[in-house]
């Protein structure tokens, strides 16, 4: 299959300088030979690095010739509205909100404050009514990644 290939080919291009931060999170060949490619580093990528990945690429798809002649190569980041899918995705996000749809259907949505080995910790601000008054308490909810079905950054303008 294309997408094996394509997968050892860019795990020995991670171990190369400048990309040792970068993993691959999808590989998907379309029936109109259009190949998606999406990649992710721990410190952000960039477009030069999807722009190096992809001229790598191409190499080996025109010398080979596993798509024919004509195809469509589109090598980028997974970008806003994608679920986190790895583990080390979630540290470069500390400090955003998070929509998490967990396993069992809830929905938990917070400010990710902690990664851990197991679990994430989110924060959200709440408003509680206490006798005649309102007050504001920050509540913090732990979740480990066996519950979390997805997670998504939500960023705000």
């Amino acid at each position: 299959m294309i997408e094996a290939k394509i997968e050892s080919l860019l795990q020995d291009k991670f171990k190369e300088e400048g990309f040792t931060d970068c993993f691959l999170l999808e590989v998907k060949l379309h029936a109109n030979r259009k190949l998606d490619v999406f990649i992710d580093s721990d410190t952000g990528i960039t477009f030069g690095k999807c722009q190096t990945i992809s001229r790598y690429l191409e190499q080996y798809l025109d010398e080979e010739g596993w798509l024919g002649e004509s195809y469509v190569l589109e090598v980028s980041s997974p970008g806003v509205g994608r679920p986190l899918q790895l583990l080390r995705q979630y540290p470069r996000n500390i400090g955003r909100k998070l929509e998490v749809s967990l396993k069992e259907g809830d929905k938990q949505a917070g400010t990710l404050i902690a990664v851990g080995e197991q679990s994430i910790t989110l924060e959200e601000k709440i408003r509680v009514k206490e006798g005649k008054k309102k007050t504001t308490q920050v509540v913090q909810t732990e979740i480990p990644f066996e519950q979390i079905k997805k997670a998504i950054v939500k960023i705000s303008f």
